[in-house]
């Protein structure tokens, strides 16, 4: 594999929306460790494509893909973090302090 070009295979999470992971295509999904298989489910394949460092993708740093999959064997993109919550969270911890006042 090269450092600045590689043919990748991405699956999604059975098991979490929005978590994805990046692998070799060559090798396979046997690069998957089983312990984050524990958590992701079984993989769900989306597609195939060409990465190469000049590669845009929506939500992960093209580099930090390639560097991931020579390193570890594989990338997980993990899901965006809500915002939406946060307003709740916020509420109900001026609640809380309410209530210990």
């Amino acid at each position: 594999m090269s450092n600045n070009r590689l043919i990748c295979s991405i699956y999604k999470s059975s098991k979490k929306a929005e978590m994805y992971v990046y692998i070799e295509k060559i090798k396979g999904i046997k690069v998957i460790p089983e312990e984050l298989l524990g958590f992701f489910g079984s993989p769900i394949h989306v597609t195939d494509m060409l990465l190469t460092e000049d590669k845009k993708l929506a939500r992960a740093d093209v580099k930090k893909v390639l560097f991931d999959i020579s390193d570890k064997g594989y990338f997980l993109q993990m899901p965006p973090v809500e915002e939406n919550y946060l307003p709740g969270v916020i509420e109900f911890n001026k609640k809380l302090k309410d209530v210990e006042d």
